[in-house]
């Protein structure tokens, strides 16, 4: 897939999507010696940048006359609300499947979008049971990730970013399943050969990042237990590993980093954030704490949907306490 790609599918999906803001915290600035631009997904359709790769595979697919009657997702939360808003959007059925221990408030929105969610005990299960009803006729399957159109709609967030500002050095994203960092190295690419990407993943949940040191592709047999949930998908696919493979690093993130940096993130931007949007951040720092000082910075907050339990847990502890520095 080339990198106009994304382009197009910003062409596509500008007239129904929102546009969200880039945020930026001159204190936040000051502490780490650089200029960070956030581009907040939060304030995107169901409250994520999924909704971009869902509604542009979909725009794509009627561009050619082959909507089908349903349309199939797995996903532990974000991908399974913006498939169900994609499809309602496109008058389509939508029927998801969704592991266990996901978000709840997740879950209550893909409902409300209008899907028939179906809990399964493991995200294994999810997957295959979403594969498997995909073969009946008029029915589409609709990956998180494993898909040209949801790779290049991930890719439009950061493709916003770089047409507004021109200039970033450096940029930052979570890694699930690959499709965001795939996206946003392809947009990237589209304004620079020089600028470096790097992604981001939990350290209970690194399969990407062993993937990307070994040069194969790391599976787990279960569903990682970190509070970001945004990211705890199985394995990358050989198509998003393609794009990995070309990053200019790879960092693992603690728990407690996560933690600590949702609360900063919030306490600075006034905004929600996912713990997931915290990954890029928490990169963004042990990149600075390298000697990057002076550079500006990208960094995707993918997502603001936070159930009443991943709250508590967020501010179980006072982090603020703790002053950002390098």
């Amino acid at each position: 897939m080339k990198n106009e790609a994304v382009e197009a599918a910003y062409t596509r999906l500008k007239p129904h999507i929102t546009r969200p803001p880039i945020l930026t915290s001159r204190l936040l600035d000051r502490f780490l010696g650089c200029e960070i631009f956030f581009k907040y997904e939060g304030a995107q359709k169901v409250g994520a940048f999924k909704a971009r790769g869902a509604l542009n595979t979909l725009l794509a697919l009627q561009e050619k006359n082959q909507l089908p009657e349903r349309v199939v997702a797995y996903s532990s939360g974000n991908h399974a609300a913006a498939v169900a808003w994609a499809a309602k959007r496109l008058g389509l059925k939508s029927t998801i499947y969704i592991p266990q221990g996901s978000s709840q408030v997740k879950i209550a929105a893909t409902r409300a979008y209008g899907a028939d969610v179906h809990v399964t005990k493991t995200r294994q299960e999810a997957e295959e049971s979403a594969k498997t009803l995909a073969l009946a006729k008029g029915s589409f399957l609709l990956p998180p990730y494993d898909h040209d159109d949801v790779i290049a709609g991930q890719g439009t967030a950061a493709y916003e970013a770089w047409e507004e500002h021109k200039k970033f050095d450096a940029v930052f994203a979570p890694c699930g399943g690959g499709g965001l960092i795939s996206g946003s190295f392809m947009a990237t690419r589209l304004f620079s050969p020089d600028a470096e990407v790097f992604a981001a993943e939990p350290v209970i949940a690194n399969d990407a990042a062993q993937s990307f040191k070994s040069g194969k592709i790391v599976r787990f047999n279960d569903m990682p237990k970190t509070i970001a949930d945004g990211v705890r998908t199985l394995s990358v696919s050989p198509r998003t590993f393609h794009y990995i493979q070309q990053l200019d690093g790879f960092f693992e993130i603690a728990e407690e980093d996560i933690l600590y940096w949702s609360q900063w993130l919030m306490h600075l931007l006034k905004v929600t954030v996912e713990p997931t949007s915290a990954l890029g951040m928490a990169a963004a720092h042990q990149w600075l704490r390298e000697g990057n000082k002076g550079k500006r910075i990208l960094i995707i907050l993918s997502g603001a949907n936070i159930d009443g339990d991943t709250y508590g847990k967020i501010w179980a502890q006072d982090y603020l306490t703790r002053l950002p520095a390098l």
